[in-house]
């Protein structure tokens, strides 16, 4: 590490600190609403597209295609929207990219309620869904550090994955309820309906000012971040394993209605239950991530990735709703903690006018490589069946993650 490089920090003031902030409060509230229809439409939408499969290698294969339709937009615009980050009002990017994700939401619901909704209007609609996320990703989490001081960064961190996963409990069991009672639709409706939670947060918030007051060429710009990414000792091992775990073993959640369907022959309220099991360990992997902050991160992180890989080929072998259940949670807890420690570690070891650019990479593999990498899971069942794909995808996702422990003492000691 190079002498002048911002540092993750030692003290932890307590992972709740970052609520005695206004703004953060406002934003996390906001957040924590509108994920709970987030989580809902995911169930719904891969639910719906198993569902309407003929077999487990059509519908994973479906879902696989919807996935490179989201990956898409993400991979073409993930660069652009780091520099938009860095260099205009982030409050002014949010209510844009919130506004669209809701009106999208009515869209698919009136598309699904009035039964116009095959593969290509689901694929295109998600596709204009996951570019609004692309430039909001980047500009909401780059927010965040500027939100508290930088002792507070860490738990802010892990707070704001608690207001992503702590509805992922709830939604999808939920959304299988309301599937089973009055349809698929209505989850759509409800995603469009707590978006609008975001919006009123904003209202309330105070602007916050670019972070880089340059201007200019913007590919310039693009190239200067990944140079320093790639130049960093410890971010471009960061950046390395999230694309590799992002193509294999990340994807599990994208096929994980298939799995539901066809592999353990559940219906939408048993995905529904499914799904909360990974979302109750997602949420003990965020409140983990807050509570240690930065401490030990760089090895919290590789140990995180290798425990979540495992269990996505443990989930392969099993054809048992209850220890698929178990396993959901250990993948979950892993997950969120790998993904928490890898946001952690890019903010805090980023300058400030290089931490839009840097998180849009981030935004840009999670958003954009993990759909694609659904679609590369999704053609390998065809060949494979999904169980042994999974199988696959988590042991390679593994190996790579300890070739980086035992290889990498920088990264370890980060």
């Amino acid at each position: 590490m190079t002498t002048g490089e911002p540092r993750i920090p030692d003290r932890r003031p307590g992972f709740i600190g970052a609520f005695r902030f206004k703004d953060f409060r406002l934003l996390w509230a906001g957040l924590l609403v509108s994920n709970l229809g987030t989580w809902m439409q995911f169930t719904a939408l891969g639910y719906y597209v198993a569902a309407m499969a003929p077999n487990e290698a059509v519908g994973a294969l479906d879902i696989g295609l919807l996935g490179a339709a989201r990956a898409a937009p993400v991979l073409l615009l993930s660069p652009f929207a780091g520099v938009v980050a860095d260099r205009y009002p982030r409050r002014l990017i949010l209510f844009v990219t919130n506004g669209a994700t809701s009106l999208l939401s009515f869209v698919l619901f009136a598309l699904v309620a009035t039964n116009h909704a095959p593969l290509w209007t689901l694929m295109i609609t998600s596709a204009l869904q996951a570019g609004t996320q692309s430039f909001d990703a980047p500009a909401r989490q780059s927010w965040v550090p500027l939100m508290v001081p930088r002792e507070y960064v860490g738990g802010a961190i892990g707070l704001n994955s608690v207001a992503f996963n702590a509805p992922s409990v709830i939604g999808p069991p939920l959304a299988g309820l309301l599937i089973a009672s009055v349809g698929v639709a209505h989850c759509f409706l409800v995603n469009g309906l707590t978006t609008i939670a975001v919006l009123i947060a904003l209202v309330f918030m105070q602007p916050a000012p670019p972070s880089s007051t340059r201007r200019g060429n913007v590919l310039g710009a693009i190239v200067e971040g990944v140079r320093f990414l790639t130049a960093h000792p410890v971010l471009r091992w960061v950046v390395l394993l999230l694309v590799v775990t992002s193509l294999t073993a990340r994807p599990y959640n994208f096929l994980l209605p298939a799995y539901a369907v066809h592999v353990v022959h559940i219906d939408a309220k048993g995905l529904g239950w499914l799904m909360a099991a990974g979302g109750l360990g997602a949420i003990a992997g965020a409140f983990f991530t807050a509570a240690t902050g930065g401490e030990r991160r760089g090895s919290i992180w590789v140990l995180s990735a290798i425990v979540a890989a495992l269990g996505v080929a443990a989930l392969g072998l099993t054809a048992h709703f209850g220890l698929a259940a178990v396993f959901l949670v250990v993948i979950g807890l892993a997950t969120m903690s790998f993904i928490g420690s890898s946001n952690i570690m890019l903010q805090t070891l980023a300058p400030d006018d290089m931490r839009g650019r840097a998180i849009s990479v981030y935004s840009m593999i999670l958003l954009g490589l993990v759909p694609f990498g659904s679609l590369i899971m999704g053609s390998l069942a065809t060949l494979l069946q999904l169980r042994w794909t999974f199988v696959l995808a988590g042991a390679v996702a593994a190996v790579f993650a300890l070739w980086i422990a035992l290889s990498q003492p920088q990264v370890r000691d980060a």
